[in-house]
């Protein structure tokens, strides 16, 4: 992922883009049968044979129609996927987003330049916004190179979503507001957006066409933070956005038919590059824990960041640093991108501006003031409430298994993530002694605009092992051999899932096909087994590999009763972050965590003792 700068040689961001392949439509024989697969675990054999006999009926009817109708959609789309995929898996949803869809983490920065540090918060913040914003120029000026997996171009479009992005609530679905443009295309908004305590100021990032410096930065947020420590706290209306979808429209609605210009100040922050969250807490994190500031910018203060924007940097009181993603836009790998960029850049300056101190005249911020009347006042207030009381709901946990790393499972000839996702399968099978259904993130940005498919990693291959390892009677052979199938199961279906081979998406456009012509809900989507094997967003572990980088993020569980599973893995070490609900009592995230760190040791002693 490294950012190589050069002259015009070098190969443009975005200069790929018209030639990458359309997103392709699986067959629909291969798709069922890996469907009957995937749910095998979790059927009697009984209800299996229903479900099979469901699937059957399927293929030979309406599915049949149904994938017809399917093709010639993705003869008219380079991607047949896109717009449903944002409508069902984000725009339609009206749930909270902040706290249930929006991804958040923290930054890396204290394992190195900035560890936790009093009166640090503005100094650094500068510093941070300088490096964003150098980011934001290299994709503005196509300067970033474009990413590859080996030598395949990927799709580049979703960094087109990180900066002068926005959500904006309808009363029934959503909608995606994007002001960038790259330098080719036309002037790109320049602003960014500060909030500190409850309140709202906007200055511009350029001066005549140049990115500001950081002691230019600094004068800036200086004067903010003076201002909000010496005058009384603001109104909060970003709070809104931690909101039910319908109850923020409409409560949207009421503060632009107060005033116009509360309509100007949205307009405003929609734009903005990002947001700058200046908080007032210490999470105290260290590179072994870092739990304060992962719950803290996940379920933090809703007065200072505004949910729905594509990128909120906070800074920490005590010099660290996290962010909040709305998820809609763009998947978090475009975040860590940048965070590691930004991360390097760190490194290699001590975190240190080095350039000139002197500071321009430039206008000040400007204060953005909401016209509040009290029908807005009493739904922020109970907005406040509603997102105090599900935020206490929701446990969040961020540890270092420091035992080992990449480079101990490679050296015994095995996927590092892999590894990982049957670690976390046995933890669970000794929790809670049967199968989770498993959700992990595949990517498949080798197709014009791909975001994501599902690989289902609880195959019965899984399974059979986690029942092996918990049988005393097993012997080590028997449970190695059962481990290497379950390995090579899974590298199998990930391989398939990132070519777009999966099933899951492939069956979700069959369903809304039937949705949009008002067809009754096939019968395969209301047989419980679809459910119970996580079809419908019902996954009871949802996982992803954040990626072999310094970055790490955590994002609440699809359901009631499951686990948020996120991680990264380093040479020595591997980060992991849970969550899960309080209110649900089967589940607990520091008990998933320490079964996991035994599993991983369980797995190496067998991966080991393979090579005597």
């Amino acid at each position: 992922m490294a950012n190589h700068l050069s002259g015009s040689l070098a190969e443009r961001t975005f200069q790929y883009q018209s030639s990458l392949p359309p997103l392709p439509v699986p067959s629909l024989e291969s798709s069922l049968s890996k469907y009957l697969e995937a749910v095998r675990p979790f059927a009697s054999e009984k209800e299996f044979k229903v479900t099979v006999d469901i699937v059957r009926k399927f293929q030979e009817g309406v599915g049949k129609e149904l994938h017809q109708k399917l093709l010639q959609r993705a003869k008219t789309k380079r991607n047949w996927l896109e717009e449903w995929w944002l409508d069902a898996a984000y725009l339609e949803s009206r749930v909270p987003s902040q706290l249930n869809v929006n991804f958040a983490g923290p930054a890396p920065y204290l394992e190195h330049c900035w560890p936790p540090a009093e009166g640090t918060q503005l100094q650094r913040a500068s510093v941070n916004t300088w490096h964003t914003l150098q980011y934001w120029n290299l994709i503005r000026t196509e300067r970033m190179a474009p990413q590859k997996a080996g030598k395949t171009v990927l799709d580049m479009d979703q960094f087109r979503m990180l900066f002068c992005t926005c959500k904006v609530p309808g009363v029934k679905k959503d909608t995606i507001r994007n002001y960038f443009k790259t330098e080719s295309e036309g002037p790109c908004p320049s602003h960014v957006v500060v909030m500190c305590r409850g309140r709202l100021f906007t200055f511009d990032a350029l001066c005549d066409g140049e990115i500001i410096t950081p002691p230019e930065i600094l004068r800036q947020l200086r004067y903010v933070k003076e201002r909000c420590e010496a005058e009384p706290e603001g109104d909060g209306v970003s709070t809104l956005t931690t909101e039910e979808r319908t109850r923020w429209a409409k409560a949207r609605e009421h503060l632009i038919n107060i005033d116009p210009h509360n309509e100007t100040i949205l307009e405003t922050v929609q734009s903005s590059l990002f947001i700058i969250s200046l908080d007032e807490t210490k999470p105290y994190s260290t590179p072994d824990n870092y739990t304060n500031l992962t719950v803290e910018a996940l379920t933090g203060n809703p007065t200072i960041r505004w949910g729905d924007k594509s990128y909120n940097s906070i800074m920490f009181s005590d010099g660290t640093c996290g962010s909040i993603c709305d998820h809609a836009p763009y998947d978090a790998m475009v975040l860590v991108s940048m965070c590691w960029y930004i991360d390097q850049q760190l490194r290699a300056t001590e975190g240190k501006w080095k350039g000139s101190d002197a500071i321009r005249s430039m206008p000040l911020p400007e204060e953005l003031v909401f016209t509040v009347d009290e029908t807005i006042s009493s739904c922020i207030n109970q907005a406040k409430q509603r997102y105090l009381e599900s935020t206490r709901d929701l446990q969040v946990i961020c540890y270092a298994f420091t035992a080992f790393g990449k480079a101990a499972i490679k050296q015994r000839k095995l996927h590092p993530d892999t590894f990982v996702q049957l670690a976390m399968q046995l933890s669970y099978y000794k929790i809670h002694k049967k199968p989770g259904s498993c959700y992990e993130t595949a990517m498949t940005r080798k197709f014009f605009h791909g975001r994501t498919e599902t690989m289902r990693p609880c195959t019965q291959e899984a399974v059979d092992w986690c029942k092996a390892m918990m049988d005393p009677a097993t012997d080590t052979n028997v449970k190695r051999k059962a481990m290497l199938q379950a390995f090579n199961k899974h590298n199998k279906l990930m391989a398939e899932a990132q070519e777009a081979k999966g099933f899951d998406r492939h069956l979700l456009g069959l369903y809304l096909i039937a949705r949009e012509e008002g067809r009754p809900t096939p019968e395969l989507f209301m047989d419980p087994i679809y459910s119970r094997s996580g079809g419908g967003g019902n996954f009871t572990l949802s996982s992803s590999l954040v990626g072999y980088t310094t970055v790490l993020g955590a994002v609440a569980p699809m359901v009631h009763h499951g686990y948020g599973f996120f991680y990264r893995i380093r040479d020595y070490r591997i980060v992991i972050s849970i969550s899960a609900w309080n209110s649900c009592h089967e589940t607990d995230a520091v008990t998933l965590f320490n079964n996991f760190s035994s599993s991983m040791h369980e797995m190496l002693h067998l991966a080991t003792t393979s090579q005597l």
